[in-house]
């Protein structure tokens, strides 16, 4: 993948993550829709590489008005995300050189990587998630199933062992899939079947599309750099 294919697919892969968050906030008995409304129109603009910069540099406005309003990212992880990959482009676009264009994705790219491993060490540090006990407390008291018929998953705790595990392993290991441009695509299909599983099972579908966003970058990066 070439670069100015990379910035543009994650351009409009954002767009449309952008679109899926903003939709959320969109009513008439709600303050928020004097934000997001506009920055749905600039994530169809963006989509369709109109004034990419231009449209860049205003989500970017928009998105610090967001931090202000709900003073600081509300929704967690998803937001910082989105925010990471913003910056990202609007750096990419400002840089001078295409030395610094590429540091600019670069960073995206290593950061994605550090979200996986980090994410992997905070579980396996805590006894709870070694245990399997955190999954199960996940599915028998957390607000997050989708449907209560998921809570009789905590009444299988072998299982939940079994897959915390998997998650755990999987995220530490994830750096050794940059190896090869294969273990790369292997890898990237099974965390996004991991976030799409997050979004079907735990309600969890802005990570599942902002995660998404950033693979561009590190498909590039892998062949630029190995």
């Amino acid at each position: 993948m070439s670069f100015e294919e990379a910035i543009r697919l994650t351009e409009i892969l954002m767009g449309f993550a952008f679109i899926q968050q903003s939709l959320e906030h969109l009513s008439p008995r709600r303050d928020e829709s004097i934000i997001f409304l506009p920055r749905l129109i600039l994530s169809i603009f963006l989509i369709a590489g109109i004034q990419t910069s231009i449209t860049l540099y205003a989500l970017f406005f928009i998105a610090l008005l967001q931090l202000k309003r709900f003073q600081g990212p509300y929704n967690g992880g998803s937001d910082r995300m989105s925010l990471l990959i913003l910056s990202c482009l609007c750096l990419a676009h400002l840089a001078p050189t295409a030395y610094w264009q590429e540091m600019a994705i670069g960073y995206l790219a290593l950061q994605l990587v550090l979200s996986y491993f980090i994410s992997g060490w905070v579980k396996i540090v805590n006894p709870e998630w070694r245990s399997g006990r955190a999954l199960c407390d996940v599915f028998q008291f957390s607000a997050y199933p989708v449907s209560e018929n998921l809570r009789t998953w905590h009444q299988s705790p072998k299982l939940l062992f079994a897959v915390s595990w998997w998650v755990m392993l999987f995220e530490l290991l994830f750096p050794l899939a940059l190896i090869s441009k294969e273990t790369l695509i292997a890898a990237l299909a099974i965390t996004g079947s991991f976030h799409f599983s997050n979004a079907c099972f735990l309600g969890l579908n802005r990570f599942f599309w902002i995660w998404i966003a950033c693979y561009p970058s590190i498909i590039w990066f892998q062949d630029r750099v190995f």
